[in-house]
């Protein structure tokens, strides 16, 4: 049968069949969406040809499962939506997607362009081209049946290529039913070859690099999860174990290397960034996540290596000594065969001082674990799915909130990679459920989401869709009614809760029980023990509500600083 039509013996084709094609011929496995005019139908020829369809109950979820899946396979993500509000949606992951380096596509349906452009008022019309263009890497538009093959294989190459991000594909609804000869538009269909090429650095930059790395006494490197996407982690271990020098890991480059390594600095964080003196980037940005390289957290001498593919990175917050473009594989294969000419070494005194404060650390690490409190606080609480996860290596970690996102970082070892998934460079709310959806489908894993209250709102009724497609998936939700906290006071002294509160006493497991999956409460790290001893064992869709004291948390969480200061005093 020729699937390019529903009539074997028929000669024409249409947009809406050849653009499944054009995405069946370049590997695409899935699509994730929220159908309705004019995508429905789309949707239903993709599933026909074999492509795996995931509905989400919104668009931003689909897209965050599109982004997640991009960022795991080096893939373009799909993310299928429709016109208008439906696109508006998925855009905030698009975007979200490019501002992390995520491979993914968003595809929407459009309204008819002559009625756009003279703003006659169509249904769901929006120029949803030109809106898209300020939040992605690449936005294109199809009009004719013609030009799929090279719109998709346009959209593939720009996603991937570089540094990946998010591209959006325009597809107008008159488009999706414009007819074409069968037989020529199979013959346009094409593959778009070596799509994201190797990047080699420069001979120069390397040495230089190697130099500075070699002159260093107190040296440190820095993994950012552009090297956790670029699937690094066998020249990671190579350079980081052949130099001796500590490293320290951003929050998705976690699992690079095991946690438990002997090099690993996380425990001295405050100790290595205000004493490095040459710090190697890779695949790590100077963004707000490490205070952009300035401030008091940083040694103000210090001099700076990186390795990324993209050249305008470079400099963008401080000079960049050693800058080394290229892929990041590419980049420390030529530096590792060319170090032995260098006496790269980490002192002694050095490694000694590290090792000192990570021991004390780690001891102050424990007692906030092991301090008993009722209600639970997040440290007892994490204790105890920490004791779980050692038998669960292996299985993703989607994780999200203020202080229920910063504490499971510090508390929960990783020891491989691309496991754990967070909010990344955006600090974005609610990819929790998109997340766990778009790793389970991909990963064919076991995926374990720890979610704040407040971030679980964000996206919790995907829990229907995990349901529906029953999927692997153990949701903890740290429940302290609030956002930070859930005793904050109404200033003004009303009726109203405060700005920051949720429902006392919300049962968020009750939701998942609605619609088939299983729920757990827990109100002491003996219950939480034993309610994801049991889900976890059981893969099946699971909900653990766990109970944490309203008075625990930190406005804001790690990132406090953040906040803007007042000078007025409150009046009550």
């Amino acid at each position: 049968m020729n699937y390019l039509t529903n009539n074997p013996n028929a000669t024409l084709t249409d947009g809406m069949h050849l653009l499944v094609d054009a995405l069946k011929r370049n590997g695409i496995e899935t699509i994730y969406g929220v159908v309705g005019i004019p995508v429905t139908d789309l949707a239903r020829h993709a599933q026909e040809v074999g492509i795996r369809y995931i509905g989400f109950r919104h668009e931003q979820s689909a897209g965050n499962a599109a982004a997640v899946s991009g960022y795991l396979t080096q893939k373009p993500g799909i993310c299928l939506t429709v016109s208008a509000p439906g696109f508006l949606n998925g855009l905030t992951a698009l975007a979200c997607a490019t501002q992390n380096g995520f491979p993914m596509i968003q595809i929407s349906g459009s309204s008819d362009r002559n009625i756009i452009d003279l703003q006659q008022g169509d249904y769901e019309g929006l120029d949803q081209m030109n809106i898209a263009k300020p939040f992605v890497k690449a936005a294109y538009r199809i009009n004719r049946p013609e030009d799929i093959a090279v719109g998709v294989a346009r959209a593939i190459r720009a996603a991937v290529s570089g540094r990946p991000g998010g591209v959006y594909l325009d597809i107008t609804t008159a488009m999706l039913s414009t007819t074409m000869d069968a037989e020529a538009a199979a013959a346009s269909l094409f593959t778009p070859v070596d799509p994201a090429p190797k990047q080699y650095p420069c001979s120069g930059s390397v040495k230089r690099a190697l130099k500075l790395l070699a002159s260093a006494k107190k040296p440190l490197i820095i993994l950012g999860k552009g090297a956790a996407y670029a699937q690094a982690e066998e020249q990671v271990r190579t350079f980081v174990e052949s130099t001796g020098i500590p490293f320290l890991p951003m929050s998705m480059a976690k699992g690079l290397l095991p946690d438990d390594h002997p090099q690993c600095a996380a425990s001295a964080r405050s100790l290595v960034l205000g004493q490095a003196d040459v710090v190697m980037l890779i695949g790590a940005r100077l963004n707000w996540l490490l205070t952009h390289g300035k401030g008091k957290k940083w040694n103000p001498e210090v001099q700076f290596v990186q390795l990324d593919i993209e050249p305008e990175e470079m400099d963008s917050n401080r000079p960049i000594a050693a800058p080394v473009v290229g892929d990041i594989v590419s980049s420390l294969e030529v530096m590792i065969a060319k170090m032995d000419n260098f006496n790269i070494h980490c002192p002694q005194e050095w490694t000694d001082a590290i090792d000192a404060t990570r021991k004390v650390n780690m001891a102050k690490m424990q007692v906030k674990l092991t301090t008993v409190s009722s209600p639970m606080n997040y440290f007892n609480a994490l204790r105890a799915v920490k004791e779980v996860m050692q038998g669960y290596k292996d299985i993703y970690l989607v994780n999200e909130g203020a202080n229920t996102l910063d504490d499971t970082r510090n508390v929960i070892n990783m020891y491989h990679p691309r496991l754990r998934l967070d909010t990344g460079t955006w600090g974005v709310m609610g990819i929790g459920m998109g997340y766990a959806i778009g790793a389970a489908v991909t990963g064919g894993k076991q995926v374990l989401a720890i979610e704040g209250d407040s971030a679980f709102g964000f996206s919790g009724m995907e829990i229907e869709t995990i349901c529906r497609y029953q999927l692997p998936v153990t949701i903890v939700v740290f429940n302290n009614g609030g956002i930070y906290r859930g005793n904050d006071p109404n200033l003004g002294g009303g009726p109203d809760p405060s700005p920051t509160s949720l429902t006392p006493g919300a049962r968020y497991d009750k939701m998942i029980e609605a619609f088939g999956g299983v729920a757990y409460h827990a109100t002491t790290p003996g219950e939480l023990r034993n309610a994801l001893t049991t889900a976890l064992a059981s893969k099946k869709p699971s909900l653990i509500n766990c109970v944490i004291d309203p008075a625990v948390g930190t406005e804001s969480g790690h990132i406090g600083n953040l906040n803007p200061k007042t000078v007025v005093t409150s009046q009550k």
